[in-house]
């Protein structure tokens, strides 16, 4: 674990984070407390580190995501050599790995199946 983010203030706001309940009391939450960049930098993170996952190529993940070769590379970095926080989401998440995406985005096969 990095030392240098271990504070007393971290720890609080990852209190903070733990004591919410339902998605819209996230929206609620991250709402005040990030602007909306850095909320879509986020998300945007999460949804590369699926892709990344579900063995995407760069090129489609920054297609579909909009995200630079950078932050992927950067993320990828975090999956490979980071502290499995991904991994450790994922799994609880039931393994959705290439499922993360936006809603307007649904799978045309999935409608006419």
């Amino acid at each position: 674990m990095n030392k240098k983010i271990k504070t007393e203030a971290v720890d609080c706001l990852f209190e903070a984070v733990l004591s919410l309940k339902t998605k819209e009391e996230c929206y609620s939450f991250f709402e005040d407390l990030c602007t909306v960049n850095e909320l879509l930098s986020l998300s945007q993170r999460f949804e590369v580190a699926a892709m990344l996952r579900d063995h995407k190529t760069y090129l489609d993940i920054a297609e579909k995501t909009g995200a630079s070769t950078a932050t992927i590379s950067r993320v990828n970095r975090s999956l490979n050599y980071g502290n499995d926080g991904y991994e450790l989401v994922f799994e609880r998440m039931g393994n959705m790995a290439g499922q993360v995406s936006r809603p307007e985005e649904k799978d045309s096969t999935e409608e006419n199946t």
